[in-house]
């Protein structure tokens, strides 16, 4: 994952750097004040030529789904196969900054992800639900290979939602092998239904003060204490350790968080020992 504190045209080496490896996804972000995720993910696919860039998450409270369906069929026609997208709540207290929260999260997200995927398909959409109205829109050159889109959850109901919805679940930073199981049992969804995990990534022996105000942050969202806070850190074996633990556990996708002004030095370190 490119950090949302990086300077953004810091992502255009970083995405060539790991297009040359043995990576197989990179993921950029989408918060408040930080960068627009369709725009950071148009940049990584444009200067790389292997890699799958994964969007990680657009709110869909800011996204009209007409708009957001027509920006993701542009970017997944110039490069088919290589995109992927994710779509969340956005952070509640985010949304209301900018008078954007919705009445109900849970329904605004399961209307936004069906009709954008039905957009994609290349279907003609009317929907006038609770929270999305579409009257009879298409796009006009759907994507022959339409992107996965995939849901950025962590409460039961919303895990519930991306299973029954989505075709992938996105899962936050701190969760460790030990809890997936317990995810997976929430989330069901069918046997090709993705899981992605987000985690820290610090290689080195000052990982626990390197890593704190994240973890200390993360164990608020969380709801947990910041000792529960799992993270991919330490030396590069046992990083690699707790990645192979995760894809153990269910992962389908793990993407590292690496922090600091050289975040491509955790990278080569972890991609070595593993």
């Amino acid at each position: 994952m490119f950090d949302r504190g990086l300077p953004p045209e810091q992502l255009i080496p970083f995405a060539r750097e790991l297009d040359g490896t043995s990576v197989d996804d990179l993921w950029v972000v989408e918060d408040l004040g930080w960068t627009g995720g369709v725009s950071a993910a148009a940049t990584a696919l444009a200067v790389t030529s292997r890699l799958r860039v994964g969007i990680g998450i657009t709110p869909a409270p800011l996204r009209n789904p007409m708009l957001l369906a027509m920006e993701l069929g542009n970017l997944a026609r110039v490069h088919p196969g290589r995109l992927a997208a994710g779509i969340g709540h956005g952070v509640g207290d985010w949304m209301r900054q900018v008078g954007a929260a919705p009445p109900s999260p849970l329904t605004l997200l399961e209307e936004t992800i069906t009709s954008v995927r039905a957009l994609l398909r290349g279907e003609t959409v009317t929907l006038h639900g609770k929270a999305v109205r579409l009257d009879g829109v298409s796009l006009v050159h759907p994507p022959a290979e339409p992107p996965p889109v995939l849901a950025g959850v962590k409460g039961p109901r919303s895990l519930a939602l991306s299973g029954r919805v989505a075709q992938g679940t996105i899962l936050p930073e701190g969760i460790g092998p030990e809890q997936l199981p317990g995810y997976l049992d929430q989330i069901g969804g069918d046997a090709d239904h993705e899981l992605v995990i987000f985690t820290y990534l610090h290689i080195g022996a000052d990982f626990a003060t390197a890593l704190r105000p994240m973890v200390e942050g993360q164990a608020g969202f969380l709801g947990v204490a910041p000792e529960e806070v799992a993270v991919t850190a330490g030396s590069a074996e046992a990083a690699a350790a707790q990645v192979k633990a995760l894809w153990a556990a269910g992962a389908g996708t793990v993407a590292v968080r690496p922090f600091g002004p050289d975040p491509l030095r955790h990278v080569r370190a972890l991609l070595s020992a593993l």
